[in-house]
């Protein structure tokens, strides 16, 4: 059953232009040119229930102004959208019940308060029962690990820990859908894992359909099969992750750091050097040699203290697609 279902949706913004100084404000004054800007441009798709999907794309592309389509928060220009048979930009009561949003660059919590109190006023936003309310925010307290620091005002608390309670805000009206917008952003490497953790969990448990967009790669290959691709408003891929990788993914990248500082010649015998920071090199190698260049740093009398391999960043990925196209 696709609980999301998505039909040539469009957003156009108005926008006018204005030349700088005082001659400029006072023909402005007069005349002004209407310019349109093409945020989405007739995307369609349908999510199934239960599905992880990344929504990925550079910055621009129009991602989060889908989400906030599908959640409502702006109204399309043209085309259809149905998220659990509701249209959104009606704003129905039955429809804002079944849906949660968490957008890791905007606050929904007071930050003067403790998170608790945001808590129990959302309750009574969603009409959550005093049981319900009780049951639900236990399992989530004891899911994140958030219980010594709930009564704290959530300003001082760290990146982390306030993600982590805006994941319980989303979650306290037990939603059949989650938006997830940069979810992990600016948080450390920690941090994220268990942000991850748990949202691959809350799904198992709860068949929680869950649309994401993440510029970190490990939030996409940790959590969602599938993929879709979207770049200057349109989407330019729809489907497996595996096969993403596999087609457009040709090279990954070994970062490697060293106990003094090694000159980049060095790292230049192994792959193309990326990134130089004198103990530290991120060096792009072809898939297919990843495992005999690691085994060659390895082997080399370079003082090395630690290696890591990556996936390229999805910025690289999408132009690589977007590219493919163009040919």
């Amino acid at each position: 059953m696709n609980v999301i279902s998505v039909k040539n949706l469009t957003k156009q913004y108005e926008f006018y232009r204005k030349h700088a100084g005082l001659w400029g404000t006072l023909t402005a004054l007069v005349y002004r040119k209407k310019q349109y800007a093409q945020a989405v441009q007739g995307i369609s798709f349908d999510i199934k229930e239960g599905e992880i999907v990344g929504f990925l794309g550079p910055n621009g592309a129009g991602k989060t102004t889908t989400l906030k389509m599908l959640s409502g928060i702006l109204y399309p220009t043209s085309g259809e959208v149905r998220v659990l048979g509701c249209i959104p930009q009606e704003r129905a009561n039955e429809f804002k019940k079944q849906f949660g949003i968490v957008m890791g660059q905007k606050d929904q919590l007071e930050k003067m308060l403790p998170a608790m109190d945001s808590f129990l006023l959302l309750k009574e936003f969603y009409g959550v029962s005093d049981a319900d309310f009780a049951r639900i925010t236990e399992e989530l307290v004891e899911l994140l690990g958030i219980r010594d620091f709930l009564d704290i005002p959530v300003r001082r608390l760290s990146l982390g820990q306030r993600m982590k309670c805006e994941l319980v805000a989303a979650l306290l009206h037990s939603p059949k859908v989650l938006f997830l917008d940069e979810p992990t952003i600016g948080l450390d490497v920690v941090a994220q894992k268990n942000i991850r953790d748990f949202i691959k969990k809350y799904n198992r448990q709860k068949k929680t359909t869950i649309l994401l967009t993440s510029h970190n790669m490990d939030d996409i290959k940790e959590l969602c099969e599938r993929v879709i691709i979207i770049n200057f408003g349109k989407i330019i891929y729809d489907g497996q992750l595996s096969t993403l990788i596999s087609m457009y993914a040709k090279e990954k990248i070994i970062t490697v750091t060293t106990d003094e500082i090694m000159p980049t010649e060095v790292f230049e015998n192994f792959g193309t050097v990326e990134e130089y920071q004198g103990v530290k090199a991120s060096i792009r190698v072809p898939r297919a040699q990843v495992k005999e260049v690691a085994a060659a740093l390895i082997a080399s009398p370079l003082p090395i203290d630690d290696i890591v391999i990556d996936e390229m960043p999805i910025d690289d990925i999408i132009r690589a697609i977007f590219e493919a196209k163009q040919e």
